[in-house]
């Protein structure tokens, strides 16, 4: 317990280096409905802060406010990434906000070990939400301990989305689902002149999801558990085998050049404008794509991550967001109310199809998925393991060693061994080994 808040102070004390004192905007002192006759202001701050995610996500806000005119949601975002850090600041000050949005997985677990969230399984009893969400995204997004604190909004599937014309262009008409059949996909592609991978890790984030998948389909979900729990070393012969497996294709000019020069959506461009072929990323590119007019289906599509070792079991990899309440919320009934429209099967349909996002919610009807997300929704039922990616699946402190050694390795792949060894340190000093 020592170690675990030592890691917190630390932590928090870095998020305030980082982020150069600046916290999440905090909302305007909540006004009392109680004999005065004005709505319950409840304070809300989340990270959707993209042209569609805040878009969306106003609207929604907006519809609980006109639905319960008792309370006033106040609308609060913040950048994606500086969110990460901000909001433990946030948090570690004396105006948290009453609900907020956050990645279920590790970095929630690190805000409930803090004892920053409130549980809500009165809540979760009250409405038989195991009658609504699944009984896998309960257990691995909502579920901490003994207890259930994070309702779900959406969750995303990540695959390998390509550009059908491009790919027909180059003779690649049979989607690849063995290794060797990627790497021979990307010969061919390379042959014709066209880059087979984007990545645009300028952000780091994005590079995650090769390590990510390189290490399931190889050493398998539970032995990534183990890595991600700081009961493996990243000095481990498995992990060596994942960054010379992804070294070689470094190494073979199968990735755009500059990687961290380009965020996400630069590689989604590329992929879109024919510059490659495919890029490794979340379903929530399709909600980009078809912001730009982009067709499903006939513009794009995607193929799940092909198997590389036998008898490794079939993970699916992604994120699931959601809304948490913090513990030193003044307005918790208020809080509740709103945490239970997001619940609401129109609602949870608007975002999906906002956010090119899947529904948790399993009242929500499958027909509003377009073609592609149809299949993406397949593929994560399909599957035997549903993984969070890699920076939702250990500690906050280890996240940030994991994603500057991916970074690092995309500027000069050579060095990966003492890459590895310096994120096997952080190890150490994160997990107390």
């Amino acid at each position: 317990m020592r170690q675990a808040i030592r890691v917190v102070a630390l932590f928090l004390l870095l998020a305030l280096a980082v982020s150069g004192c600046t916290a999440v905007p905090a909302a305007p002192a909540a006004q009392e409905a109680a004999g005065s006759g004005e709505a319950v202001q409840l304070s809300v701050i989340h990270y959707f802060s993209d042209t569609l995610g805040k878009e969306a996500m106003s609207k929604i806000l907006s519809g609980f406010n006109a639905a319960n005119p008792a309370t006033e949601a106040l609308d609060n975002s913040a950048g994606h990434e500086d969110f990460k850090t901000q909001i433990l600041v946030t948090l570690a000050g004396n105006n948290p906000p009453d609900l907020f949005s956050y990645w279920a997985g590790a970095r929630t677990q690190f805000v409930v070990d803090g004892g920053r969230l409130a549980p809500i399984d009165d809540l979760w009893a009250a409405n038989d939400l195991d009658s609504i969400i699944p009984a896998g995204i309960a257990a691995g997004a909502s579920t901490y301990g003994e207890n259930k604190y994070l309702i779900p909004i959406g969750y995303h599937y990540v695959g390998m989305f390509y550009n059908p014309e491009v790919m027909a262009a180059a003779g690649v008409t049979t989607l690849p689902t063995t290794w060797d059949e990627l790497m021979a996909a990307a010969e061919q592609l390379k042959a014709a002149g066209v880059t087979p991978f984007a990545l645009g890790s300028m952000n780091r984030w994005p590079a995650q999801f090769w390590f990510d998948y390189l290490m399931l389909r190889t050493a398998g979900p539970d032995y990534r558990a183990r890595l991600m729990a700081g009961e493996a070393s990243y000095t481990d012969p498995e992990v060596m085998a994942v960054m010379e497996l992804w070294k070689s294709l470094v190494d073979a000019g199968y990735f755009v050049e500059n990687a961290n020069a380009y965020d996400w959506t630069d590689a989604a461009d590329q992929v879109a404008n024919g510059q490659a072929a495919i890029t490794l990323m979340g379903t929530w590119i399709t909600g980009y794509w078809n912001g730009n007019g982009l067709v499903p289906g006939e513009n794009y599509d995607f193929f799940p991550f092909p198997s590389i070792e036998a008898g490794v079991p079939n993970a699916a990899l992604g994120p699931v967001d959601g809304f948490v309440m913090t513990a030193a919320s003044a307005h918790k009934a208020e809080a509740e109310q709103l945490l239970m429209y997001l619940l609401d099967p129109q609602v949870q349909a608007d975002w999906a199809q906002a956010q090119g996002a899947l529904a948790p919610s399993l009242q929500v009807d499958p027909a509003i998925y377009n073609v592609v997300m149809s299949k993406a929704n397949e593929q994560v039922a399909g599957a035997e393991v549903f993984a969070f990616n890699y920076d939702l699946a250990t500690t906050p402190p280890m996240a940030e060693g994991g994603l500057n050694m991916f970074a690092q390795f995309m500027n000069d792949p050579s060095g990966y061994a003492d890459y590895l060894a310096e994120t096997e340190a952080v190890a150490a000093e994160v997990f107390g080994q």
